[in-house]
């Protein structure tokens, strides 16, 4: 679709550029969802549901619970720089995933590797905050597809989920 769309665009197809153009508007309003959604769900099963959070993050062996804990600090990185200090844009490399017919998939998107952030007019504590944050994003998100980082998010978050209402429910209360 998306390769057919370039060639009509190319051809001078104004219709097939306010497609496009809506198509990419609401690509970025779905991936800034996401990640709005995903950092939130975090946050609510970790302030409502901490005893499953923990145990399903204790879980977890050491590499992959770092790898989950950094994916969700990363995506915290660009929830929190969205709209204040930068655009999406900024944060996405979008690319094929493929080179045959029908290959040009947003699967192939990525998280672009971004330059470490204005630090300054933090205190020294918000400071180390968001740096960590940076860094957690750095090494897991920055290189990574969209899809990779939002699956492994999704995939904790669910299991957390689970083991909350396994806790929670009346027939184990």
């Amino acid at each position: 679709m998306l390769c057919s769309s370039s060639r009509r665009i190319a051809s001078g197809d104004i219709e097939s550029l306010t497609l496009m153009t809506r198509l990419a508007d609401d690509i970025d309003t779905a991936i800034a969802e996401a990640v709005w959604w995903v950092t939130i769900v975090d946050a609510t099963l970790l302030r409502h549901h901490h005893k499953a959070y923990d145990r399903v993050m204790a879980d977890q062996p050491p590499a992959e619970r770092t790898l989950v804990e950094d994916t969700l600090t990363g995506l915290r990185f660009v929830r929190n720089r969205m709209g204040q200090d930068a655009d999406l844009a900024d944060f996405v490399l979008p690319e094929a995933s493929g080179s045959g017919p029908g290959d040009n998939r947003l699967t192939g998107w990525r998280w672009k590797p971004l330059p470490a952030p204005v630090l300054a007019p933090l205190t020294p504590r918000g400071q180390a905050w968001e740096m960590a944050r940076y860094e957690a994003y750095q090494e897991q998100l920055a290189d990574q597809t969209i899809a990779d980082t939002f699956g492994r998010a999704a995939a904790f978050l669910n299991l957390t989920a689970a083991r909350a209402a396994l806790i929670t429910s009346p027939a184990t209360a």
